[in-house]
């Protein structure tokens, strides 16, 4: 096992050579400049600020300089937030986006396992109609419908919670709810088909005539198989989340690296967005290497070399 995931390892940065590369170029394709104003900058002030960011260098040695600098870490310095480092613009949003994508994470969890577990048990009853229902409605409404709604309701028509911004525990109730909506829409409809395909197995039916009780058959060996697509799914889905959601966290003004990746992106400070894009690959990267991980300890007949 540490030899597979020493090989997954060091196959990271052939990949993130690929990443970095190419939203490099894209970056540099789009029309217009970080220092691009309604009102032009003197010739010389404009001459200046390119020389102190490299930006008056030929574009190949700005890509060189730029890979080297990601290799040691070093994301760069903001165009956009004077004397900030994109490291620490990150470092400043990212533990509060990972507070929201957790609380997110478990409304997806316990809603959308509890609904599908249900569902599964109960096939073609009321109790799976209605939790199906549920699914599709959480897959459909997208969230920036789902957002103000529970925020004219909860907030501004019974005042139970606050409309927006970050400090205490109510303000991660209605972003997480809306955030985690989606995913356990999700999470419900791989549980429901997992229990499904798992509840009529052998090894099922001969818990059952063993005596055990039924929670015992549900919850130790139907579960453990039941939840691997889910496993499958909440490696790229926990690596969107604990990044941040970019509508969720504008609609609730919540300080996290969406509010940053959205000015960076209209704003065209480069080197915001392509530090942004590669944390967020390296979060996937690891959240499918930890994926492939627990689906080896969940599954006995998956082997990793």
């Amino acid at each position: 096992m540490l030899g597979y995931i020493l090989r997954r390892v060091a196959g990271f940065a052939p990949v993130l050579f690929v990443i970095v590369s190419l939203s490099f170029f894209m970056m540099h394709l789009a029309p217009g400049g970080p220092f691009d104003q309604e009102r032009a900058l003197p010739d010389q002030v404009r001459a200046n600020i390119e020389a102190r960011y490299h930006l008056d260098e030929p574009l190949w040695r700005q890509y060189l300089r730029y890979l080297g600098d990601v290799a040691r870490g070093d994301l760069g310095p903001s165009f956009r937030y004077p004397d900030r480092s994109v490291n620490e613009l990150l470092s400043l949003g990212f533990p509060v986006s990972l507070t929201l994508g957790l609380c997110a994470l478990g409304v997806a969890l316990a809603l959308g396992g509890a609904a599908g577990i249900l569902a599964g048990l109960r096939r073609n009853a009321f109790v799976d109609y209605l939790t199906m229902s549920f699914a599709l409605f959480g897959v459909s409404v997208p969230n920036f419908v789902l957002g103000p709604i529970l925020m004219l309701v909860f907030a501004l028509g019974l005042g139970w919670l606050p409309v927006a911004g970050w400090g205490s525990w109510r303000h991660l109730i209605l972003p997480s709810v809306t955030l985690g909506t989606f995913y356990a829409a999700y999470v419900a409809r791989l549980t429901r088909a997992g229990m499904l395909e798992v509840i009529g197995q052998d090894f099922i039916r001969t818990a059952r005539a063993k005596g055990l009780r039924e929670a015992t058959v549900i919850l130790r060996h139907a579960l453990p198989g039941a939840i691997l697509p889910v496993v499958t799914y909440l490696g790229p889905a926990s690596a969107a989340v604990l990044t941040g959601s970019v509508v969720v966290e504008t609609i609730f003004s919540i300080p996290g690296i969406g509010r940053y990746f959205v000015g960076s992106a209209l704003n065209r400070d480069y080197t915001m967005v392509l530090g942004t894009a590669v944390f967020y690959s390296v979060l996937l990267l690891v959240f499918n290497l930890i994926v492939d991980v627990l689906y080896a300890y969940l599954d006995p007949r998956v082997q990793v070399r």
